[in-house]
């Protein structure tokens, strides 16, 4: 007779790899035993037997009975064929309407002429036990929650392998990190120009990769920089259809870590500020964001409100256009706007009109000076105070060490340790500030003259805006509009928001 043969196991373990051999053996040894033909040996490596869509192995023996490839099915133990009573008896029937016999070794149970009611039973049984084994995995996750466990991958760390709750900072990948964080809050970068400089740089991924937008983005999103491990965010709500639900962030298990904060929890809400603000953008209006050219996403179209796009046309000279997206990307139907932008003469008019501006340099010079003294004076007086900083400090430290040894000493719980740590996390991160204000700027003897000379060499350099980048230029010019009818209309931003 013409047999197959069906093995599984759940997890791609070496131990359980083992077992998969040890079956292969066995069903090998049991056809030339009974004298039958083994056509071929399905196998199924670390796939549960819940859901039989992942199983290809198990598709490939249900395609080949339709070709009638074999007589006869064989397995092991029902719980390897299915731990799904709907779908065992589904494929079950299948078998048996193309006349196919599948025998349960273990059982001693063959399928045709067998009531369903028993095979029922059993895949009842062995769906029990793929269901205790989910309450064993969610109860050992949680337990392992409770404790901090640590991710195993992620970039900006090195894990010990013989641990599960400790990792310690990779100094190397810890300031690309860094790098990554300035580039779009201060910067002004988008996620794929970021992954274009880092493959620029020559850099991998933790898993050797090149960067990607998705990637960056991760970075982005990732509290655990901030020294916050953060687990049970989801969880799988039916064991049969694997299918995940979020859970309610009151539900979540957050352990504090501060030896693993790489971004300061300011600068990390800021990126999420960001990244919320542009995902809005695009969802509500088609914007986007992008710093590739001297004007990208500046120019906005009052009629349809998408931004407009960069148009190269060659023809004896080289002419640079800007054209309204929604109405060269859909047509006139999507938006009535046709004016099209000359990138010279909409920089000739800046370039002049910033020129007048400037043409008065003394007193342009003074206005700073007095804007840059008045963001001096108003700031706290203890900023100018060195020793009452550090004596502040140092209280607000072992203030916070004192809470932790209670926690370690088991006197208060995680979340009253969580509670007391709160206050003065944001106190000390905010005299940590004032501390390198005072350090870099008054410590080293600049004052606002000396600032303004620093960041602005030449006051004519302000003038040249072709030499600008889009995020140099994005900190003069809030936006660009242009209607139908051709009107442009430049925004500056405000003096207080450049400085």
């Amino acid at each position: 007779m013409n047999i197959a043969a069906y093995c599984r196991v759940s997890t791609d373990k070496s131990d359980q790899i083992n077992s998969l051999e040890a079956q292969k053996n066995f069903f090998k040894e049991y056809a030339a035993k009974g004298s039958h033909n083994l056509v071929r040996l399905y196998a199924d490596e670390g796939i549960s037997g819940t859901k039989t869509r992942n199983r290809r192995e198990f598709l490939c023996l249900m395609a080949d009975a339709q070709k009638g490839l074999f007589d006869m099915v064989v397995v092991k133990d029902i719980s390897r064929f299915a731990r799904n009573t709907v779908d065992l008896l589904q494929n079950i029937r299948t078998l048996k309407s193309l006349g196919i016999e599948t025998t349960f070794l273990t059982a001693n149970m063959s399928v045709l002429g067998q009531s369903e009611f028993v095979l029922t039973i059993f895949g009842a049984l062995a769906q029990e036990e793929s269901a205790n084994t989910s309450k064993r995995i969610k109860f050992g996750k949680k337990v392992n929650a409770e404790k901090g466990r640590v991710p195993n991958l992620v970039y900006g760390y090195d894990k010990p392998s013989d641990t599960c709750f400790d990792m310690k900072i990779n100094r190397e990948e810890a300031g690309i990190i860094q790098q990554i964080y300035r580039w779009y809050t201060v910067n002004g970068y988008g996620t794929s120009k970021i992954a274009n400089l880092l493959n620029d740089k020559g850099l991998k991924t933790k898993r050797c990769c090149r960067w990607s937008q998705n990637a960056v983005s991760r970075i982005l999103s990732n509290e655990l920089y901030t020294g916050k491990i953060i687990n049970g965010k989801e969880e799988i709500s039916d064991f049969l259809t694997g299918v995940r639900r979020q859970k309610e962030k009151s539900d979540w298990i957050v352990t504090e870590r501060l030896d693993l904060q790489i971004i300061e929890p300011q600068q990390f809400r800021r990126a999420q500020s960001i990244l919320l603000s542009r995902k809005k953008t695009f969802q509500a209006k088609g914007g986007r964001q992008s710093s590739l050219h001297l004007f990208s996403t500046m120019i906005k179209c009052t009629d349809c409100g998408w931004s407009f796009r960069r148009m190269v046309r060659t023809y004896k000279n080289t002419y640079i256009r800007w054209v309204c997206s929604g109405h060269n990307g859909r047509g006139a139907d999507c938006c009535p706007n046709a004016v099209t932008i000359e990138e010279e003469e909409l920089i000739r008019i800046l370039e002049e009109y910033f020129t007048e501006l400037l043409t008065p340099r003394e007193q342009f010079y003074n206005d700073i000076i007095k804007a840059l003294s008045r963001a001096y004076d108003s700031a706290d007086e203890t900023i100018y105070n060195r020793k009452e900083l550090n004596t502040n400090l140092g209280k607000l430290r072992r203030k916070r060490q004192k809470y932790m040894d209670m926690y370690t000493d088991e006197l208060i719980s995680r979340e009253e340790l969580n509670e007391k740590l709160s206050p003065i996390k944001d106190e000390i991160h905010r005299l940590e500030k004032d501390l390198a204000l005072l350090e870099h700027n008054l410590g080293n003897g600049i004052r606002p003259e000396e600032l303004l000379s620093k960041t602005f060499p030449s006051l004519e350099s302000l003038t040249s805006v072709r030499d600008m980048t889009n995020e140099q230029l994005k900190q003069i010019i809030q936006k660009i509009e242009t209607d139908k009818n051709g009107w442009v209309d430049i925004y500056l931003c405000r003096l207080d928001r450049s400085l």
